[in-house]
Protein backbone atom coordinates (compact mmCIF):
# COMPACT_ATOMS: atom_id res chain seq x y z
CA UNK A 1 0.00 0.00 0.00
CA UNK A 2 1.23 3.54 -0.82
CA UNK A 3 1.15 5.87 1.97
CA UNK A 4 -2.87 6.42 2.93
CA UNK A 5 -5.00 7.29 5.91
CA UNK A 6 -4.77 4.57 8.38
CA UNK A 7 -7.25 5.11 11.79
CA UNK A 8 -5.52 3.99 15.07
CA UNK A 9 -8.04 2.65 17.53
CA UNK A 10 -7.07 2.17 20.99
CA UNK A 11 -7.61 3.48 24.45
CA UNK A 12 -4.51 3.88 25.61
CA UNK A 13 -2.87 7.59 24.87
CA UNK A 14 0.64 5.54 24.95
CA UNK A 15 -0.16 3.10 22.31
CA UNK A 16 -1.72 5.49 20.19
CA UNK A 17 1.01 8.03 20.73
CA UNK A 18 3.57 4.89 19.80
CA UNK A 19 1.64 4.10 17.03
CA UNK A 20 0.71 7.08 15.19
CA UNK A 21 4.06 8.08 15.74
CA UNK A 22 5.91 5.13 13.47
CA UNK A 23 3.21 5.60 10.64
CA UNK A 24 3.50 9.26 10.36
CA UNK A 25 7.29 8.90 10.15
CA UNK A 26 6.65 6.57 7.32
CA UNK A 27 4.63 9.09 5.52
CA UNK A 28 0.79 7.57 6.29
CA UNK A 29 -1.20 10.18 8.01
CA UNK A 30 -3.42 8.98 10.71
CA UNK A 31 -6.58 9.57 12.31
CA UNK A 32 -7.49 8.44 16.10
CA UNK A 33 -10.18 7.03 18.09
CA UNK A 34 -10.02 5.66 21.42
CA UNK A 35 -13.17 3.27 21.46
CA UNK A 36 -14.94 0.85 19.54
CA UNK A 37 -18.25 3.06 18.71
CA UNK A 38 -15.71 5.97 17.33
CA UNK A 39 -14.14 3.67 15.50
CA UNK A 40 -16.84 2.88 13.76
CA UNK A 41 -18.55 6.73 13.39
CA UNK A 42 -14.52 7.47 12.30
CA UNK A 43 -14.97 5.18 9.49
CA UNK A 44 -18.20 5.59 8.03
CA UNK A 45 -16.97 9.35 7.88
CA UNK A 46 -13.23 9.07 7.14
CA UNK A 47 -13.00 5.63 5.31
CA UNK A 48 -9.02 5.08 6.05
CA UNK A 49 -7.35 2.59 3.91
CA UNK A 50 -6.34 0.47 7.12
CA UNK A 51 -7.40 0.78 10.29
CA UNK A 52 -5.51 -0.54 13.41
CA UNK A 53 -7.83 -2.08 16.04
CA UNK A 54 -7.15 -2.72 19.97
CA UNK A 55 -9.52 -5.33 21.42
CA UNK A 56 -10.22 -4.71 25.27
CA UNK A 57 -11.63 -1.41 25.22
CA UNK A 58 -14.45 0.06 27.39
CA UNK A 59 -17.74 -0.02 25.70
CA UNK A 60 -17.96 -1.55 22.32
CA UNK A 61 -14.72 -3.69 22.17
CA UNK A 62 -12.20 -4.23 19.00
CA UNK A 63 -13.94 -7.83 17.99
CA UNK A 64 -17.33 -5.99 18.14
CA UNK A 65 -16.42 -2.75 16.40
CA UNK A 66 -14.67 -5.45 13.81
CA UNK A 67 -18.04 -7.25 13.10
CA UNK A 68 -19.70 -3.69 12.63
CA UNK A 69 -17.16 -1.97 10.42
CA UNK A 70 -17.13 -5.21 8.36
CA UNK A 71 -20.74 -5.87 8.04
CA UNK A 72 -21.75 -2.60 6.77
CA UNK A 73 -21.59 -1.90 2.99
CA UNK A 74 -20.27 1.56 3.17
CA UNK A 75 -16.91 0.15 5.34
CA UNK A 76 -16.92 -3.47 4.33
CA UNK A 77 -13.71 -3.34 2.24
CA UNK A 78 -11.64 -1.56 4.82
CA UNK A 79 -8.90 -3.96 6.26
CA UNK A 80 -8.49 -4.02 9.56
CA UNK A 81 -5.58 -5.38 11.45
CA UNK A 82 -6.51 -6.58 15.44
CA UNK A 83 -3.49 -4.97 17.71
CA UNK A 84 -3.55 -6.25 21.02
CA UNK A 85 -1.99 -7.72 24.32
CA UNK A 86 -4.09 -10.72 24.24
CA UNK A 87 -1.68 -13.57 22.71
CA UNK A 88 -3.28 -16.38 23.01
CA UNK A 89 -4.22 -18.31 19.98
CA UNK A 90 -7.48 -18.50 20.42
CA UNK A 91 -7.97 -14.80 20.85
CA UNK A 92 -5.86 -14.71 17.21
CA UNK A 93 -8.55 -17.25 15.79
CA UNK A 94 -11.68 -15.85 17.20
CA UNK A 95 -9.91 -12.11 15.71
CA UNK A 96 -9.94 -13.55 12.27
CA UNK A 97 -13.29 -15.51 12.28
CA UNK A 98 -14.17 -11.53 12.98
CA UNK A 99 -12.81 -10.92 9.56
CA UNK A 100 -9.66 -8.85 10.50
CA UNK A 101 -6.94 -9.77 7.96
CA UNK A 102 -4.12 -10.22 10.48
CA UNK A 103 -3.42 -9.82 14.24
CA UNK A 104 -0.51 -7.87 16.02
CA UNK A 105 0.43 -8.74 19.45
CA UNK A 106 1.48 -5.44 21.42
CA UNK A 107 4.26 -4.14 21.67
CA UNK A 108 5.12 -3.86 17.81
CA UNK A 109 7.86 -3.30 16.45
CA UNK A 110 7.95 -0.58 13.74
CA UNK A 111 9.38 -2.87 11.57
CA UNK A 112 6.63 -5.52 11.74
CA UNK A 113 3.78 -2.77 11.47
CA UNK A 114 5.22 -0.73 8.48
CA UNK A 115 5.67 -4.23 6.69
CA UNK A 116 2.32 -5.28 7.43
CA UNK A 117 0.73 -2.37 6.75
CA UNK A 118 2.93 -2.16 3.19
CA UNK A 119 1.45 -6.23 2.86
CA UNK A 120 -2.11 -5.07 2.58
Amino acid sequence: METGSILVVDDSPTDLHVLTGYLTKHGYSTLAASNGEEAVTMSKTHKPDVILMDIVMPGMNGYEATRSILRDPETSDIPIVLVSSKGQATDKIWGMRQGARDYLVKPISEQVLIEKIASL
